[in-house]
């Protein structure tokens, strides 16, 4: 079923960017492919998955479409025949829809009569596959607020007629935030999943990449589009380092580096060089990503430029994550108290009242300042509240274990 789950995710933005693209209707799209997903899992576990799934989900999810639109449609004979012979005229380039359509899809739901966060919630939904609840811990926001946001924005698309098509040239620059923030929003629940058996899920961040990549040749002058290109491939280039042949987590000061991969470290380095002057939050963030990448050890990291860059992050952005993280490196240059103390300034920040950030970083800064029995405390505390993978839970577990003597026998 994991197998299976990895094609679902894998091909599910380029089949709904492929449906909706000649549907004109988002809902029907979603709908067209769930549907198709489902008859695959019927399908697949005796027939055996297709050579091209892709093809295959597409075309399944088309004639549902299609039966959809037969059943539904008021329009007469003549009007509906056109659009079937429409739909049939477009062959097999709708049926292998190129990666691109993703990228289109995201320009798309950048509609400015949608506002910023139903802009977001919407695209992760349709073209990356998330589900609500995964966007809802990715945007710190509970299910309903997220699952309300993504009903209003379609159904705002479909009763105002809004065209689902990429807008003309001299308007895709005022819509690159949206598509950054969703390239990146992509990586980000690939490289650091917020719930299932995987710490990492390869194929989100697979295409957080490759649509970071295809943005910088579409706008090879926007130097943001760079910064977030240097930040996923920097980030990216630990991936395989990040856990261990069981899929447990290992943190970054006990990552091999010999087994980082250069090739992205040297392309992250060159976007990062074309990013130069940039104004967004993703220039920073990338620094810190390059600081980390090219450090010849833990011990040689330069914190005092990554906190530098955190501060400017910081000033950008109203993030409390950000802040929390800062706190961390401020506890490297400046000692762990300073970093706790830093960390108290965002404690009680409501946002982060959904996650374990501050709980995690307390506690492993109180480990590092060798005050075990409170780092034990605020591990604990982080493991009840954990709402994310698995591994992630395992590895608070295991930091529990390492400052309780008696979990080694299994009382924990």
């Amino acid at each position: 079923m994991s197998e299976l789950d990895g094609v679902f995710r894998r091909e599910w933005g380029p089949a709904v960017a492929a449906l909706a693209r000649w549907s004109g209707d988002l809902t029907v799209a979603e709908d067209a492919v769930q549907e198709a997903c489902a008859q695959a899992l019927r399908v697949w576990p005796a027939e055996g998955t297709p050579g091209n799934p892709g093809a295959w989900l597409t075309t399944v999810a088309r004639n549902r479409a299609l039966d959809r639109l037969r059943r539904e449609s008021a329009r007469p004979g003549k009007e509906l025949a056109a659009v079937y012979e429409q739909v049939n005229a477009s062959g097999d380039a709708e049926l292998h829809p190129v990666h691109d359509d993703e990228l289109r899809m995201m320009f798309t739901c950048a509609h400015p009569a949608l506002d910023r966060g139903s802009q977001l919630a919407l695209t992760l939904r349709l073209i990356s596959g998330l589900t609500v609840t995964e966007i809802a811990r990715a945007l710190l926001q509970s299910d309903s607020a997220i699952g309300q946001r993504i009903t209003r924005a379609k159904n705002k698309i479909r009763n105002a007629n809004i065209p689902l098509r990429v807008p003309p040239p001299e308007l895709l620059e005022e819509r690159i935030p949206h598509v950054l923030g969703c390239i990146y929003s992509v990586f980000t629940e690939g490289y650091w999943s917020t719930g299932g058996p995987s710490a990492i899920r390869d194929e989100l961040c697979d295409e957080g990449v490759r649509l970071a990549g295809k943005l910088c040749s579409l706008m090879p002058g926007n130097r943001d589009a760079h910064a977030l290109a240097a930040l996923v491939l920097l980030h990216d280039s630990r991936r395989r380092t990040r856990v261990d042949e069981a899929g447990a987590l290992i943190p970054l000061d006990e990552q091999d580096r010999s087994h980082w991969n250069r090739g992205r470290i040297a392309r992250g380095l060159d976007h990062l060089r074309l990013a130069d002057g940039a104004t967004g939050s993703y220039l920073p963030q990338a620094v810190i990503a390059a600081l980390h990448a090219t450090a010849s050890s833990w011990q040689h990291t330069d914190w005092a430029t990554i906190c530098l860059a955190y501060d400017r992050l910081a000033a950008m952005t109203d993030s409390p994550v950000v802040r929390a993280n800062r706190a961390l490196a401020v506890g490297f240059r400046d000692g762990f108290d300073a970093g706790l103390a830093a960390l108290d300034e965002v404690t009680d920040d409501p946002r982060l009242a959904r996650t374990n950030t501050v709980a995690t970083i307390r506690a492993d800064l109180l480990r590092r300042a060798a005050r075990p029995d409170e780092a034990l405390r605020w591990y604990r505390i982080a493991v009840e509240g954990a709402n994310t993978s698995e591994p992630a839970r395992a590895f608070l577990r295991r930091r529990i274990a390492e400052l309780t003597p008696e979990t080694a026998n299994g009382q924990l």
